[in-house]
């Protein structure tokens, strides 16, 4: 059979065969990666490769997720990827209950599989998946058929035989031989990675106990932020989505601490992220640390105030409710319902990034990675000076004057909270002038990228903040609410207010004042201020 022959049978697609240009060996990259290919999609044909258009659907959770409860489901996917069925269930003594049935995406390992098998030995979840239209209606679990008494042995779905054999098993040698090839130009090259001091034989350690250990099936969706400790997926588990915050091994410190902060008792709040597990991947370089909590579709504080403006009432529910969960995460709370002592924690690292956003705005403090405990009688860990985002550090951290104390580091994360609130009064469509666009603390003085000498000369030695315009100070909430502002990130550290207080005073301007009142402003202003605020502590 000819080539031309081979590619009109659709047997030899050049198309597939794509070129990898590297920093290293780019034209055997080019040439391997296009043998591999086209080597896989003649494997792939003479293996018999089913295509998978229809799949049994199944939901156990139909009433909640508001689907069908049976039926079929059409499978749809990118024009170069493969689709399959799937099954997964439980297996409670003997009582077999479907969990979902229904479409997957492409999976390396359900390729050419026929029939659905769950192949692992006793699973939590059970799991199967198969190519082939309908595949996923009968479902099994290969140890305990070979185990039964009945002796019944599944085996592996037949291949299907092909006259291309003997052309693949002469090019697959060749195919490994370049990739060898490939692999080692690739480690002399990467034979110094840039990880720094950090020491790469020391393991990271084994993760958490969680309920995640051996669930089936996660899986990583799209990339949804960047930053210096790794990205943030969106994943599916199950019916869930969740985020997996991967981190890569020289930021396994980082890892260790949000870890460990999340597994402190006390830690669940409704304004704080729910831990879900700790995971490690991989193994030496190729090791990443996995952190999986709840999703938020919104995303951060930062995301929606770029794109949206904010009421009266929506800024204060946003408002009220972070100072609600860096107020609980400030404090000492004794031991209840079996868990032990909850301790004064410090974020260090708060700002309107970190603050997620549930579908009805409450905030969600997340990122604990810098977080730091303060716990009786046991040192509090690593609580060096300049840590957390440049823009939002307090004065007294960018002079280095920090006293380690912990009710010090508590005031250093209300300065930063005065600079949030002052971004959500930014975006507030209250007032009579108009709303700018999102601007970050300090970007209209020294944009977007200052330098640890801007910030010093502007906030240290000029004393300046964010400008509060006078349009706001004419609407009576929002006047005090910038009066709370700037007693949150006063020069002086000891005379800023506790998180505990914001939190007060913020929730009793909200109940006083709403934007949808009938009175006139004067009689707003007179019931403002006949009514006490909460009384002006210090942030112990």
């Amino acid at each position: 059979m000819t080539v031309k022959a081979l590619k009109e049978e659709g047997l030899i697609c050049p198309s597939r065969c794509v070129t990898l240009q590297q920093d290293t060996g780019g034209l055997i990259y080019s040439i391997v990666a296009c043998w591999c290919v086209c080597l896989l999609s003649v494997s792939g044909y003479s293996l018999g490769e089913a295509e998978t258009r229809e799949c049994v659907y199944y939901n156990d959770n139909w009433r909640t997720e508001r689907t069908n409860q049976s039926g079929f489901e059409r499978c749809e996917g990118e024009k170069d990827k493969r689709l399959h069925c799937y099954a997964s269930w439980l297996n409670s003594s003997g009582t077999i209950k479907l969990v979902k049935k229904g479409c997957w995406l492409d999976d390396f390992n359900c390729y050419d599989r026929q029939e659905c098998v769950s192949m692992e030995e006793n699973p939590q979840v059970f799991f199967c998946c198969c190519e082939g239209n309908y595949c996923n209606e009968r479902f099994t679990h290969l140890p305990d058929m070979i185990g039964s008494g009945n002796r019944v042995k599944i085996r592996p779905p037949p291949r299907v035989p092909s006259l291309l054999n003997v052309l693949v098993y002469s090019l697959l040698p060749l195919c490994v031989l370049s990739l060898a090839l490939v692999l080692a130009l690739w480690m002399y090259r990467h034979r110094k990675p840039p990880y720094g001091h950090v020491d790469l034989s020391e393991d990271p350690g084994p993760a958490p106990p969680s309920p995640l250990v051996g669930l089936k099936p996660l899986q990583l969706l799209e990339i949804k932020a960047r930053g210096r400790f790794g990205c943030v997926w969106k994943a599916q588990l199950m019916s869930e989505y969740v985020a997996v915050k991967i981190f890569p091994v020289q930021d396994k410190q980082s890892w260790h601490n949000e870890r460990d902060i999340f597994m402190t008792p006390g830690m669940r709040h409704e304004n704080l992220l729910r831990y879900i597990a700790a995971e490690k991947h991989g193994s030496n370089l190729e090791t990443e640390l996995w952190l999986i909590t709840e999703f938020h579709e919104r995303g951060s504080l930062t995301d929606h105030l770029k794109g949206n403006t904010v009421t009266w009432s929506e800024l204060c529910q946003i408002a009220e409710t972070m100072s609600r969960g860096l107020a609980y995460l400030h404090e000492d709370i004794p031991s209840y319902k079996g868990e032990g002592p909850k301790p004064t924690i410090a974020h260090r690292d708060f700002k309107s990034k970190n603050v997620m956003l549930r579908d009805d705005l409450t905030a969600i403090i997340g990122d604990f990675g810098l977080a730091v405990r303060f716990e009786p009688g046991k040192p509090p860990g690593d609580t060096h000076g300049q840590v957390g985002t440049r823009r939002y550090m307090a004065p007294e951290v960018l002079e280095g004057a920090i006293n380690f104390q912990r009710d010090s580091f508590l005031r250093i994360d209300m300065y930063a909270m005065g600079l949030v609130l002052w971004e959500l009064v930014s975006r507030c469509t209250v007032t009579d002038g108009t709303v700018g666009e999102f601007m970050l603390p300090f970007e209209e003085e020294i944009g977007q990228h200052p330098s640890l000498e801007d910030l010093q000369d502007v906030v240290v030695h000029k004393k300046m903040r964010p400008v509060i315009k006078d349009c706001w100070l004419k609407h009576p909430g929002l006047s005090q609410m910038c009066e709370t502002i700037e007693e949150c990130w006063d020069h002086d550290a000891e005379a800023r207010l506790s998180a505990g207080c914001v939190e007060e005073r913020i929730g009793q301007i909200a109940r006083t004042i709403s934007s949808t009142t009938s009175d006139s402003p004067v009689s707003i202003v007179t019931s403002l201020t006949n009514e006490d605020l909460p009384p002006k502590e210090s942030s112990t």
